[in-house]
């Protein structure tokens, strides 16, 4: 549980707890998560594996090891996880709920000699093992499958031990040289698989407990093919699932170039004991919808081991297209199942599918096999959905009157009640007859909470919480009535857009700080997300949390505009070609907006920040004149020009949304350069980047932070070495929440916060005065 502050500050939410998502055991009576608690005082992190108690909301400790992580239950009471063991190695550790926890059981040992010990070591493996996922096999045994690096050969790979070559030198003839934080190595991600057995009462010393291995070592599904999965940078758990007939996983299709494709196909490997010593066969690759060529995602068995439910885009070259839910009737048919194999729910002969939604993992089907669960973003919360796990029940028409609400029903997808906030994990709950209806355990958070398990009951409209890390936001001092919505004019588009919409609402969220009086006048906080496929969503963040900026005394706006999930995908699709366009409108008709709306909110004293496109459009605003109306501007890991996009790693982005490669369409790129605008610079502006962005390199930064200094304008460098395109480590996090703060304050003056600055104090304003030419250059 979080402890209660005084508060709401940056030391305070990121020292606050943080919650994964709650795990369920079969029959329904507890759940597995994990916590980890970070000390300013210590510089360390403390993490523990807990368990919760779910008919009395009540949890403790059951291992308490910071390199501990990825519970799975095997058993009401038993479950396994990953610890990392020093070397690059990895050991597979059976622990116990009913127990207490690591390094308390020694207290009481001489009390109790015979007492079995807390944890058991099954195995070592000699690599950083991850994404651990387990299936009860019909045998009694368990078969599991996790992912590793393998090596060229198809070995497990241990970079910890690898000798070192002679030579620094990286030499590439193909993309990828390097992705997202990294360089392009020799070694790539692969799924291993291995079984579990039952330990005899002679390998137990009589007590008959225990799991071992039920093979010598672990086995590469992927050995001998050209396949690597999870899909880098962030795959994980969602690129695959096991089940009684063997493991499905998507990978990048091996012919196609992968910084120019999103293509990723689903596979199937059959597996009758997971303790095979290799596949019976290769990987086979499912047949999928011709039409439907983009990004496969998600894949989930049902709990017969037959079908299996997946995403998939139609795009091959747009990652922000619409997922589509796809059906694999026979998953052992693979590649020979023909077209009616695989179906698209809510398929239309248009090909824009029925439902005007953007279904994602994870998928959840219900007891019965009948029902699928499925999370969908809806006006800035991620809520669950239901619908029929035959597509043949699923009517377009129904999810067309349902729309994005999904309130059709008669084969549309039907919104559950899922409590505030936005859904992060959707879990079925055991214990209950398919009869009954479905219950599910839903990890959420929200603007002022940080975690929050709960109940959903399929079948009545009640969310019963079991646990909030903050209670509800009180531990930090927060609650609902700060939070509120509202919907502005979009801005309209230039001649050139050809989004007819203009009759149409952008939509908001707004957070008042915790003392809000309607009589006072409070500076101005606009948020700019980023993506630009993407959405500012009624959930926690520990990288832009408009709670902070509100307890400091702002009234911040997190506007969603043109480019926005949640909102239909031509909201999505809008954006392509105007980058600097309609979401530069939009965002100008919010302020103004907000200027005549709200007499509490003092526009004369407003700030915008903004990361990755949104960091963007601060460099895009800085150059027109919707800057002029800002007293400062944050801009952290933006991009300074577009000429510059092919200096990142996926290629595939800018040649989308700027409408071909730079060659063939130069001027689509020149268009919405921010760069061909620095002539207008003079608002104050923060910049902020990290070394290991590969996505926009460091030069991004540098450049524009260049510029400001040139033209004499306040502007400061913040530079993290060891950081990527997101700021995560602890101690950095709370420099650049104390720089960002800092910045904005000294040019506000809010009442919650100390009070800033004179402007020309310690703040580099260059050697050049601001409105001499940019051709003089002559000391002021």
């Amino acid at each position: 549980m979080t402890l209660a502050v005084a508060k709401f500050t940056p030391e305070a939410m990121l020292q606050a707890t943080r919650r994964s998502a709650a795990v369920p055991n079969a029959s329904g009576t507890r759940a597995l998560y994990s916590t980890s608690t970070y000390s300013f005082e210590e510089h360390r992190k403390h993490v523990q594996i807990r368990v919760l108690d779910l008919g009395t909301g009540q949890s403790r400790p059951v291992v308490e090891d910071q390199n501990s992580l990825e519970p799975v239950w095997i058993s009401d009471d038993d479950f396994v996880y990953f610890q990392s063991v020093g070397k690059g190695q990895t050991a597979l550790v059976l622990g116990h709920a009913g127990r207490p926890p690591s390094g308390e059981e020694d207290k009481d040992k001489d009390k109790d000699k015979e007492k079995p010990e807390l944890k058991q070591t099954i195995a070592t493996f000699d690599g950083n093992l991850s994404s651990l996922k387990v299936t009860r096999l019909r045998n009694g045994t368990l078969g599991f499958a996790c992912a590793a690096l393998a090596t060229p050969s198809g070995q497990l790979a241990n970079p910890e031990t690898e000798t070192p070559a002679a030579s620094s030198a990286r030499v590439y003839t193909a993309l990828y040289a390097r992705h997202w934080d990294a360089w392009t190595g020799p070694n790539r991600n692969a799924l291993w698989y291995g079984a579990l057995r039952r330990r005899p009462v002679d390998e137990t010393g009589g007590c008959g407990c225990g799991w071992a291995l039920a093979t010598p070592t672990l086995t590469n599904a992927l050995r001998g093919t050209a396949l690597s999965s999870p899909v880098a940078p962030f795959g994980g758990t969602g690129d695959f699932d096991v089940g009684p007939t063997g493991l499905v996983f998507v990978a990048r299709d091996p012919a196609l170039d992968p910084a120019l494709h999103t293509k990723t196909d689903l596979y199937y490997v059959a597996l009758a004991t997971f303790a095979e010593a290799s596949p019976p066969a290769p990987p086979v690759r499912v047949a999928t919808p011709p039409a439907l060529e983009g990004y496969t995602n998600a894949p989930v068995f049902a709990h017969d081991g037959r079908r299996v439910v997946c995403t998939r885009m139609r795009s091959r070259c747009y990652e922000a297209d619409k997922p589509r839910l796809l059906l694999v009737r026979d998953i052992a048919a693979g590649a020979e199942g023909g077209r009616d194999n695989v179906v698209e729910f809510f398929a239309t002969e248009d090909g824009a599918g029925g439902w005007d939604a953007r279904p994602e993992g994870p998928i959840v089907w219900s007891a019965d096999d009948e029902t699928l669960y499925v999370t969908a973003e809806v006006e800035a919360r991620a809520r669950i959905f239901r619908l029929p796990s035959d597509p043949a029940k699923a009517k377009p028409e129904a999810a067309a009157r349902g729309g994005g609400g999904g309130g059709g029903g008669g084969g549309g997808p039907v919104r559950l009640d899922s409590g505030e906030g936005s859904v992060a994990d959707v879990r079925l709950l055991g214990g209950r007859s398919s009869s009954a209806g479905d219950r599910l355990l839903v990890t959420s958070s929200s603007l002022i909470d940080n975690s929050c398990y709960s109940v959903v009951d399929t079948d009545k409209p009640s969310v019963e919480v079991i646990s909030s890390n903050s209670k509800r936001g009180r531990a930090f001092g927060l609650s609902r009535a700060q939070v509120a919505d509202f919907w502005f004019p979009r801005g309209r588009g230039g001649d050139d857009d050809d989004d007819d919409d203009d009759g149409a609402m952008c939509h908001a969220l707004v957070v008042r700080p915790s003392d809000f009086d309607a009589g006072r006048r409070y500076p101005l906080a606009l948020l700019i997300h980023g993506g630009p496929q993407g959405a500012w969503l009624d959930g926690w963040s520990t990288r832009w949390n408009p709670a902070v900026f509100a307890e400091q005394g702002y009234v911040v706006v997190c506007p969603n505009p043109t480019g926005s999930t949640g909102y239909g995908q031509a909201r999505v699709d809008a954006i392509r070609g105007q980058w600097g366009g309609r979401p530069y409108e939009d965002l100008a008709s919010c302020l103004a907006h907000v200027g005549s709306t709200m007499p509490y909110v003092d526009v004369g004293r407003a700030v915008a920040l903004g990361a990755s496109y949104g960091g963007y459009m601060i460099n895009w605003i800085q150059g027109h004149p919707l800057g002029r109306k800002f007293k400062a501007l944050v801009c952290h890991d933006g991009s300074f020009s577009t000429l510059s996009q092919w200096s990142t790693e996926e290629l595939f982005f800018p040649i989308h949304d700027f409408g071909g490669t730079l060659w063939d369409n130069r001027a689509g790129y020149e268009k919405w350069d921010p760069a061909r605008f620095v002539g207008a610079w003079q608002t104050p502006q923060l910049i902020i980047h990290g070394e290991l962005d590969y996505r926009l390199p460091i030069t991004e930064g540098l450049a524009p932070f260049n510029v400001l200094q040139a033209r004499g304008v306040p502007s400061k460098l913040v530079v993290f070495p060891d950081e990527n395109h997101w700021v995560l480590k602890h101690e950095n996090s709370l420099v650049w929440h104390r720089e960002v703060l800092d910045w904005i304050n000294r040019y506000t003056s809010p009442e919650g916060s100390k009070q800033g600055k004179d402007a020309g104090e310690e703040v580099g304003a260059g050697r050049l005065c601001v409105d001499h030419p940019p051709s003089e250059f002559e000391a002021c």
